[in-house]
């Protein structure tokens, strides 16, 4: 299904994926309605940043994820839904998890409730490679085992298996697409990229950060973006789950030498406790599959970390973008 000129909800879409998400789908030559969070500052966040001419041809609906009235009436007349909207950080999700149960998993519940009511001919469900936590096997493929490792995970499971008891009991078009570590321009301050980044080009000479051992399976968000576009464009991913992954994995410890290595060679890296997630919390390692992704798409991840990390980079480096973070405290 190519989606040119279908009506497209993105929830989240204020956010760091969810922005880049609309731009790839205004491209294509899609009719975006951007679903934002409502506030009384009147913000679209990430959005805000877009040229008048682009910002034009989207339909801005502001509401509330939680809220079932309103998230019926952004799904109206909408032929695809791309469902981003979550809480995400993981060290917020230890203080508040009734909050993460209300965005994350009633949220969900919303979306797919108003897509079956609405008849949508596709609903994609965006999960994380956090609901595998710590790999008991590589790569990790769809089959493996889940478990709960943060309350921002264990929401995370809970909403892709109802988003899955919808494709079954009602047969809803769901996809569930499992992005592993997303990271580029407009990415958030509690990420470790961001984190390494901004505080590098503040000029700082001693990088703060948590564990450096455990690894992770990077994707540039221009290759997290066309997966999902691609995903959507396939009717045999309907009732899948399917990764975005680069299949590599690179220590936090390593990926912050490059980094620095791109910056300020001479900073080094000290380790800061208040970082550090609980033992039995941290995922220690991630590395996905993409097996099925490419299989089903043809889908291929396009840059490799140092192309990515050259763009982030370049992103931060224009002041007006790097004064929009808080480089010197820990980003919760």
């Amino acid at each position: 299904m190519n989606l040119t000129n279908h009506k497209i909800l993105v929830t989240g879409a204020d956010g760091f994926i969810g922005s880049h998400l609309v731009e790839g789908l205004l491209d294509k030559g899609c009719q975006v309605r951007a679903f934002v969070l409502y506030n009384s500052f009147n913000s679209w966040g990430w959005l805000d940043t877009f040229p008048k001419d682009k910002l034009e041809k989207i339909e801005i609906f502001a509401g509330d994820i939680r809220d079932p009235y309103g998230v019926r009436n952004a799904v109206r007349g909408i032929d695809i839904v791309f469902h981003l909207a979550a809480l995400i950080a993981i060290p917020f999700s230890y203080y508040s998890p009734d909050t993460y149960v209300d965005t994350n998993v009633k949220g969900t519940l919303n979306v797919l409730q108003a897509a079956r009511d609405a008849d949508c001919r596709r609903v994609l469900i965006t999960s994380t490679s956090e609901v595998y936590g710590t790999a008991q096997y590589v790569p990790i493929d769809e089959r493996h085992p889940f478990q709960g490792q943060s309350p921002y995970s264990a929401t995370k499971i809970g909403a892709d298996r109802i988003a899955e008891s919808f494709y079954r009991s009602f047969n809803t078009p769901v996809t569930i697409v499992r992005p592993f570590n997303t990271y580029g321009p407009r990415q958030s301050a509690r990420a470790v990229i961001p984190t390494i980044i901004t505080q590098l080009l503040a000029g700082a000479k001693e990088i703060k950060l948590g564990g450096i051992n455990p690894t992770r399976d990077f994707n540039y968000i221009k290759d997290t973006v066309n997966g999902f576009i691609a995903v959507a464009e396939t009717e045999a991913a309907v009732g899948e789950e399917i990764n975005i992954a680069s299949q590599q994995e690179i220590a936090i410890g390593q990926l912050a030498r490059e980094i620095i290595s791109q910056i300020n060679p001479e900073a080094q890296i000290v380790a800061d406790d208040i970082r550090l997630r609980p033992e039995k919390s941290e995922v220690e390692r991630l590395l996905g599959s993409n097996e099925k992704i490419r299989k089903l798409t043809g889908w291929r991840p396009e840059y490799t970390l140092q192309q990515g990390l050259r763009e982030t980079i370049e992103w931060f480096k224009d002041k007006d973008n790097l004064q929009r973070y808080k480089w010197d405290i820990y980003n919760v």
